[in-house]
């Protein structure tokens, strides 16, 4: 093997691993530019090695997003990727090549918003919505039109028009900055995983298995392309107007007469976009003359006639006006970064988490340095570097308190960990207030009407001192409280009254026993069955539970040795909140499955893969999300994922559809 094939096969292996890292897990591991520049190195050298040609390169396809749970569907026309370019240099080498394509006839260019979403083909016949696909591997994608139903900006039925009998129309599912920073708000309520940036966060909500859910996250769309047979005018332009005036809401587009056009239209959006209300990485310019489309072509990935330009990862210099150091629902002490405010990707900063201390010590921080502060689309802004220029002389650098800034309980340092905790976890203000917060959240007892303030208000009042507390709340105890009104009191009250009926495995989640997740509290629920069995299990009981290790275990017997926290629980369990699994439950439990580790993938006729999921739980089994050779079996519908059964092949695990699994638990 010579140099050159063993560096395309080592090109090709890398660029398939973030690809399935960015279309497939939503999670990108390197920046665009990085991903761009290791493809142009191997589309060289297959140019200039044709002997290694090999059909499967990532050259010759589109990365895929397919998920499961969705029947897939053919693109009646493949969708391509734009190539990229990161300089004005780069954009006036793509125009010279369409102009010699052309033989040297003059082009006009429209630059557009790029949108920084999960792509989306719609197709429309007779005016109507009848099919929503998401772009998949190019070739094919999921079917996802009931969730796209549920999005506002897009039209059902078009306004009058000259539309023809039937098109499609392509463009870019999003979530607006405003929706998206109020759902990673509700996750983090929730302690649920934020999504990392709006394209996450779409791709993720347009594959949800409800809708109601999707219409709820608020999605939005733009659209920048129209394909079909008899489509109004001759450019790009004109049939786009047409589309926008059919009900569509278009990609903001500028007619480009020059390439001195071309670069004051990246320097005007390369500051505005910072203000738009949905994520934009950069623009998009193509020729306007559908005729020279024609004329010019596709490579196998990306049309001839259009690039893509991105901008630089956003990135601002702020004045640290001061470190405040939080105290968590646990303990832990996060300090955070107090900053002037500075405007990043749609939002303005004024805070960004420096983690822990060894963060502090690495940036080398001082107080009143001018922090490097990066977001590039990540909810959360970084502090990336310090600009020592403008750092003052004699400065001293940033020190990490010892006690905890809110109760001043000397902190003591986990070990083996980064982190600084308090340890006065039943008196300390904050983490009261936090385990308060924790307890009422969504996925623990879904009381609403109990945010921050009001736990803090609550808890200030002397009204709420531990969660048992709530339970005792009255109409006339809330109304004492300012700003209370009678409507908000009802409200709350009701969300308690409700949570008596939250089941057991969330009210074991809800007490915030550390390391005690929600997977883990079903876990426990499933094999002690009540609280009181769980309260007197020792450490060596409950670690031989499959999945509760010696630190789990551990953590569970130093909660409950805590006299206040049996307290608590009597009180919860006096005020009828659930303390064991129900009767139906227990009756309906066995053994079945007993030390199975099951995969679930496809689509199901008898029952939804939720119900699928909670039938495995009550037979012993576990959920397991991949396949690997300690999977027992995999539960396959329609349409399983072909990597999914070329992994199962391959390791020889078996495949059973749903009679076989149901019969199984006859």
């Amino acid at each position: 093997m010579d140099i050159f094939e063993q560096r395309i096969k080592e090109l090709r292996a890398e660029l398939e691993r973030h690809n399935h890292s960015y279309y497939v897990l939503n999670s990108p591991t390197i920046s665009d530019q990085e991903y761009d520049e290791m493809m142009r190195e191997l589309q060289d050298l297959e140019r200039d090695n044709p002997q290694y040609f090999d059909p499967l390169s990532p050259t010759q396809r589109v990365g895929s997003d397919l998920s499961q749970g969705f029947t897939q569907v053919a693109h009646e026309r493949p969708m391509q990727s734009l190539g990229n370019s990161y300089s004005i240099e780069e954009v006036q080498d793509f125009l010279r090549r369409a102009k010699d394509g052309l033989g040297g006839e003059p082009v006009q260019i429209v630059g557009e918003l790029k949108y920084d979403g999960t792509s989306i083909s719609l197709t429309y016949e007779q005016g109507r919505l009848v099919r929503a696909v998401t772009r998949g591997d190019g070739v094919r994608g999921d079917d996802v039109t009931a969730n796209v139903l549920t999005i506002k900006s897009i039209p059902l039925q078009l306004l009058p028009g000259n539309w023809p009998e039937k098109f499609e129309v392509r463009g870019e599912i999003l979530l607006p900055w405003a929706s998206f920073e109020k759902l990673n708000q509700e996750r983090a309520y929730n302690e649920e995983p934020l999504f990392a940036n709006p394209r996450n966060a779409a791709a993720g909500t347009l594959k949800l298995q409800n809708s109601a859910e999707v219409a709820r996250r608020g999605l939005d769309a733009y659209f920048y392309f129209v394909l079909g047979d008899n489509l109004p005018g001759d450019t790009h332009y004109d049939r786009m107007q047409a589309v926008k005036s059919w009900g569509f809401k278009v990609a903001q587009m500028t007619l480009l007469p020059s390439i001195d056009a071309v670069k004051d239209f990246i320097d005007q959006w390369d500051v505005e976009r910072k203000s738009q209300p949905v994520a934009t990485d950069g623009l998009v310019f193509k020729l306007n003359s559908i005729r020279q489309w024609l004329n010019l072509g596709s490579t196998a990935k990306s049309p001839r006639w259009a690039i893509a330009y991105k901008f630089a990862p956003e990135r601002e210099c702020s004045r640290l006006q001061s470190i405040t150091f939080q105290v968590g629902r646990t303990g832990v002490i996060t300090p955070v970064a107090n900053l002037e405010p500075v405007l990043l990707s749609g939002t303005i900063v004024k805070r960004a988490s420096l983690h822990n201390e060894d963060v502090i010590r690495q940036l080398d921080i001082h107080d009143g340095d001018s922090l490097y502060v990066e977001k590039g689309g990540e909810i959360i802004p970084k502090i990336v570097g310090v600009d020592l220029k403008q750092r003052v002389p004699g400065s001293k650098p940033v020190e990490f308190v010892r006690e905890c800034p809110v109760c001043g309980t000397p902190l003591v340092r986990v070990e083996g960990e980064a982190a600084w905790v308090c340890p006065n976890k039943y008196a300390c203000p904050p983490q009261i207030t936090g385990r308060i917060e924790h307890f009422v959240g969504r996925h623990a007892m879904n009381i609403d009407g109990i945010g921050e303030e009001v736990a803090i208000q609550l808890h200030e009042s002397g009204l709420v001192n531990n969660i048992a507390d709530l339970y005792d709340l009255t109409g006339n105890d809330l109304l004492q409280l300012e700003h209370f009104q009678k409507k908000a009191a009802s409200r709350l009250l009701r969300g308690i009254e409700a949570s008596l009926q939250v089941p057991f495995e969330r009210v074991i989640f809800a007490l915030s026993i550390t390391y005690v997740g929600e997977t883990i509290a079903k876990v426990l629920a499933r094999n002690v069955h009540n609280i009181d069995n769980l309260m007197a299990m020792d450490a060596e009981q409950l670690a031989a539970i499959p999945e509760i290790g010696p630190k789990i275990a551990e953590s569970i017997v130093d909660y409950f040795s805590v006299p206040g926290n049996r307290e608590i629980v009597e009180r919860l369990r006096r005020a009828g909140v659930q303390m064991s699994l129900s009767e139906e439950q227990l009756q309906g439990r066995t053994d079945k499955l007993a030390g199975k580790k099951i995969v679930i993938s496809g689509v199901f006729a008898k029952h939804s893969r939720d119900e699928y999921k909670a039938m495995i739980e009550q037979h012993g089994g576990k959920n397991v999300s991949s396949i690997s050779s300690a999977t027992s079996f995999v539960l396959a519908g329609e349409n399983m994922g072909p990597a999914k059964l070329e992994k199962a092949q391959k390791l020889g695990v078996n495949i059973i559809n749903e009679d076989e699994f149901l019969a199984m638990l006859e």
